[in-house]
């Protein structure tokens, strides 16, 4: 960092957690109270940019345990949030078993889009930044014994769309060539690029460091820390 500051991750997520390790910086979590509820005629651009953005703001309002403990430091909060998008349908997170079957099922052999937007706040400033990534996500054709398998490991409940990319035994997701965080939830070459205008430096080799946790090949990451729009 070129200067001193406390990060805070608006977000319970445990994946999130992970990949915002991956940076190599120190930084708490916090929960992000906020009305996930998609207003009406908002597009799926607009709705999660929104959310990370409010998230983000909400988030700075609690005490961050390393600053109340080093003194005055400034705050910058990263908050994220991320849609999956099928056929212009915005799909959330499964309410029960029979809904992430019907996602699962709809999903299935086709290329949908995930969502993900990152906001951050800098407190010192009261100012913003957000960025927005955009995937195309194939689906391969697994068969209904795999997907019933997945859902009775109880994976699908808490993920929008009813699945995770970086499931191990599941893997639904096939010739995929865009941000494998970002479908997780967190665009980490996204996120650098904007950290760097509140003089926040991501150290660590993040194309590597990602590239080898997730035991993913990314081939857009060195345009994207370029500032390329892509996902």
């Amino acid at each position: 960092m070129k200067k001193e500051n406390t990060l805070l991750l608006a977000s319970q997520s445990p994946r999130r957690r992970e990949l915002l390790s991956f940076t190599g910086l120190g930084f708490d979590v916090a929960s992000a109270d906020v009305d996930e509820g998609i207003l009406p005629d908002e597009e799926t651009a607009s709705y999660v940019l929104r959310l990370a953005e409010a998230k983000a703001r909400a988030s700075a309002s609690q005490p961050s345990p390393s600053a109340l403990s080093q003194g005055e430091r400034g705050l910058v909060v990263i908050g994220s949030d991320t849609a999956v998008v099928d056929a212009g349908e915005t799909l959330g997170k499964p309410q029960d078993t029979r809904e992430a079957e019907s996602m699962l099922r709809q999903l299935r052999g086709r290329t949908h889009q995930v969502y993900t937007a990152i906001a951050i706040y800098d407190e010192t400033s009261d100012k913003g930044f957000s960025e927005l990534c955009i995937s195309d996500v194939p689906m391969r054709e697994y068969s209904d014994d795999e997907m019933s398998a997945y859902i009775q490991t109880g994976d699908p409940m808490d993920k929008a769309g009813g699945y995770a990319i970086q499931h191990p035994e599941f893997q639904p997701v096939e010739s995929f060539a865009g941000c494998f965080a970002s479908v997780m939830g967190l665009p980490l070459c996204h996120l650098a690029r904007i950290l760097k205008k509140v003089d926040v430096d991501v150290q660590a080799d993040l194309p590597l460091v990602c590239q080898s946790s997730l035991g993913y090949e990314c081939t857009i990451s060195d345009a994207v820390l370029l500032g390329e729009n892509l996902g």
